[in-house]
């Protein structure tokens, strides 16, 4: 029986670009460009890796999201993922973690799955806790932050790395895992994985398709909001110090104030 392989992946503002919030305090998406988490990249690799070993495996990637969230979809498809699903739809908008975790499980169970494999976190919101509300709601095991996976004889084993300790866990298939980015380099899409990626499937899914209403979702659902946003200040000059033969005792006397040394 094929390994089903779900990638939860996530498209996000360039953190290179000029972000901002929007009126209604949410992050304004329309005016960056959006890429692919780099994080969720690290998953997709794991996810190709487990499959070269598996005698017989399909990897999903899965995203919830506007309708250039493809472009997302696309980046994990030329890298190697067999099919995509895409989750759009406009009562999305404001959805916070918990209510995105209600979608992505809910289109996991339609799509079918034995491993779901997700980023440490994204790189916009950087919560770090959905692979874990993901399990869960679907009511399977999780292992997460996790450098090395290995998934054979209905079980998925895998190394964390601590400050202090490293760990070795494992957890019965169906199961739900996160990936740091220690976890291995991510490939770079080849031209014929490029050109292969625009014939593979995407399977286009909404709020009805997963039998969610639009109060549990997006801003009226949120379990989590914004009250107020501010721009970080601009950067003030620093303090220069001009060497007039005490300019280390200056330099000390300025690290001392601040309690840096």
């Amino acid at each position: 029986m094929s390994l089903r392989i779900v990638v939860c992946v996530k498209y996000v503002p360039d953190a290179t670009g000029d972000r901002h919030f929007a009126d209604d305090l949410t992050v304004d998406r329309d005016d960056v460009d959006g890429l692919l988490s780099e994080l969720d990249e690290y998953a997709v690799e794991q996810a190709l890796q487990i499959a070269e070993e598996a005698d017989d495996a399909e990897i999903t990637v899965l995203t919830v999201g506007p309708e250039d969230a493809k472009d997302a979809l696309r980046k994990a498809l030329s890298m190697g993922a067999d099919k995509a699903v895409h989750v759009e739809d406009d009562d999305l908008h404001g959805t916070d973690v918990m209510g995105t975790s209600l979608v992505l499980a809910k289109a996991v169970e339609k799509t079918g799955y034995d491993l779901v494999i997700c980023g440490m976190a994204s790189t916009d919101g950087t919560m770090g806790v959905l692979p874990a509300v993901l399990a869960e709601r679907l009511g399977v095991p999780q292992v997460t932050q996790l450098s090395e996976v290995f998934v054979g004889d209905g079980v998925v084993k895998g190394r964390r790395d601590g400050d202090t300790a490293t760990e070795q866990l494992e957890a019965s298939l169906p199961a739900v895992v996160s990936v740091t980015d220690q976890s291995g380099e991510a490939r770079y899409p080849s031209f014929k994985g490029i050109m292969a990626a625009k014939k593979k499937p995407v399977e286009s899914l909404d709020l009805e398709d997963l039998e969610i209403e639009a109060e549990e979702v997006g801003l009226e659902g949120a379990w989590t909001a914004v009250e107020s946003a501010a721009e970080r200040p601009a950067r003030s000059a620093g303090t220069i110090v001009k060497d007039e033969g005490e300019g280390g005792k200056q330099l000390a006397a300025f690290l001392a104030e601040r309690k840096f040394i």
